[in-house]
């Protein structure tokens, strides 16, 4: 076999679940049904921040919670966030809390995930999986009960997340676990995170890792934690759509 094509074996593609797979956005559907459709918008935003705030402050401190916890105490603290002060506070039964967190097993794919899963049954020789925050039964569940992405589960060969090292990303000992968990512990430069969310992306650089940003607003990079190449995606992509395409661009440079 040539060297470029164990070269094109090699190559592992870590797909980011939450704002890269599945639209966390979705969730707006279930909270408009209880708070109308512009307040809910306004929760779901504020959902998402400080489910990432949470996790960065946990970090920190040097503690960690599962996510499935994460969700329920941000979704707590956006709705007091988005309360008016001339109204009674926003809240939800513990039923309706209940429903929603399930609500987040079956949260719909972006509009351009699709034609990914036909990309990677044609590449074989990248070797996707899922790396996620979310704890193993959130993912198994999103995995077998999103009528998005339960089609092309099967795609996935890994499911990785931080449960086990007990941080969450961009800890480096997640990504570390990440390249352990699919045989490249010594092989970095070999597995690609394909994240939408740019502190996903400069964390797994940090450890030698390839990256792909997906920029679906087009707002192109902005993050200037890191100066230099190293701070930045090795490829840029409007979608999910578009990633197999580049990253065998980028290999095909090499």
């Amino acid at each position: 076999m040539s060297s470029s094509s164990s070269k094109k074996e090699e190559i592992v593609l870590a797909f980011d679940v939450y704002g890269t797979l599945l639209s966390t956005e979705s969730i707006a559907e279930q909270l408009a049904s209880h708070f109308g459709s512009d307040k809910a918008a306004e929760i779901a935003k504020e959902w998402r921040k400080y489910q990432l705030e949470y996790t960065w402050r946990l970090n920190s401190m040097d503690k960690y919670i599962p996510f499935s916890t994460v969700n329920r105490l941000s979704l707590q603290h956006a709705l007091t966030a988005t309360s008016t002060p001339s109204q009674p506070p926003l809240s939800l039964s513990d039923a309706s809390t209940a429903a929603l967190l399930e609500s987040y097993n079956t949260l719909s794919v972006f509009p351009d995930v699709p034609p990914l899963f036909s990309h990677l049954t044609a590449s074989p020789h990248m070797h996707a999986c899922v790396f996620s925050n979310g704890t193993a039964d959130m993912i198994s569940a999103s995995l077998t009960q999103s009528p998005d992405l339960a089609p092309h589960a099967h795609l996935f060969r890994h499911v990785v997340v931080v449960e086990p090292v007990g941080k969450f990303k961009p800890h480096p000992a997640v990504y570390t676990h990440l390249l352990t968990t699919v045989g490249k512990a010594d092989d970095a430069g070999d597995v690609w995170l394909i994240s939408g969310n740019p502190f996903d992306v400069v964390g797994a650089n940090a450890i030698g890792m390839r990256t792909c940003w997906v920029d679906r607003s087009g707002g192109g990079w902005a993050d200037a934690l890191v100066e230099g190449d190293k701070g930045r995606p090795s490829v840029v992509v409007g979608g999910l759509d578009e990633v197999v395409g580049a990253i065998e661009g980028f290999m095909g440079r090499m």
